[in-house]
Order: structure tokens, then sequence, then C-alpha cells
């Protein structure tokens, strides 16, 4: 092989890398965009849904430079499977402010316990999770919820710190290990 063959070949490998990357880079971006569950209104019904939209198949409808969107799950299937996903346009219109975790960071922000009045710090996603304080003085994860649900609960729930949601479940599933004291007055020297 000449010097002048390898320099073509060397060419076109930097060349076909650079258009991988060049489309590469914004199917990434739509990865990471459309993933996660989002909670719509639906359009038949005008009642909250929870809906993840097919990222991977969006972002290599990108990649291809053929944007394609369709949900890859919604909480109204299988009985409603057939619908036309018309609420595909509210996710394109707000993809971010509909993300179920934004929606409940959104909530607990600026809000303090039920129990221990701290203030709520801001979710992590490698955190403990936050507890929901029901009207039945239940607590239990948010995440355990099914997300549809989420805006009606965040009416009649209060938020709980993760130490007294664990304290307050140990305290509902062994009442016979717990005591409670009355409170000591405070000493004064």
């Amino acid at each position: 092989m000449t010097i002048s063959v390898l320099t073509i070949i060397i060419a076109v490998l930097v060349l076909a890398v650079g258009l991988f990357v060049l489309r590469a880079i914004p199917g990434v971006r739509a990865l990471f965009k459309w993933r996660g569950e989002r909670i719509v209104t639906c359009p038949e019904t005008k009642q909250p849904a929870a809906v993840n939209v097919a990222a991977g198949e969006a972002a290599l409808g990108v990649f291809f430079n053929e944007p394609t969107m369709r949900l890859k799950e919604c909480s109204r299937w299988p009985e409603r499977q057939e619908c036309g996903q018309d609420c595909l346009q509210q996710v394109e219109a707000s993809a971010q402010s509909c993300l179920v975790w934004n929606m409940v960071s959104k909530w607990y922000e600026g809000k303090s316990c039920a129990f221990c009045h701290k203030p709520m710090s801001a979710l992590h996603h490698i955190d403990h999770a936050p507890a929901l304080l029901g009207p039945d003085f239940c607590t239990t994860e948010w995440k355990n919820v099914r997300p549809e649900t989420l805006p009606d609960i965040f009416s009649t729930h209060q938020p709980v710190c993760w130490s007294c949601h664990i304290a307050e479940t140990f305290r509902r599933e062994h009442p016979e290990l717990v005591t409670d004291r009355a409170a000591e007055p405070r000493r004064t020297m």
C-alpha cells in the first residue's frame, strides 16, 4: 500500500467517525430528554395518566434524521392501547415540567417534615426517598405511589422526611417495642 492510499483511508475513517459523532450527539440528547415517567392529562378522560415515551426509539429517529415519538407505556393500557396518543403533544410542549421526578421535587421544595418540622432537602436520585403522610396517619414513600395519583395525593398528604418515615413505620409495625415517654422539662442552671 502506498502512502497516498493509506492517507485516503485514514481521511475517510476520520470523516466517518466525525459524521457519526455529529449525528450521535443530538440522538443522545433526545434520549436523555425523553426518558423518564411523566404525568399528562389524558385527552379522552381528562384525568391524570402516567406515560413513558419510547426514548430509545426517539433517539434513533433523531440519529437517522427521522424524528418519531410514540408512547412505550401508559397507565391506561392495555385497555386503551389503541388510542391516538394525543397526549404526546403535552409531553412535547412541556417535556421537563411533566416529569414525575420534577413534579415531586417541586412539591417537596420549601416544605417541612410533618413530624420533626425540619426543612425538606432537595431530592437526589441516590438519596433515600422522602415519604408522604396520608389522612390515615400512615406514611409511604412517594416512589411506592402510582404516579397518576400524585396530583390528588399532593392535595391531601403532607411531606415526611426519610428518618421520620422509618421511625413511624417501625412504630406502626412494632408497637410492642416502642415506649413513649413524656418530654422532660428543660433543666436550667
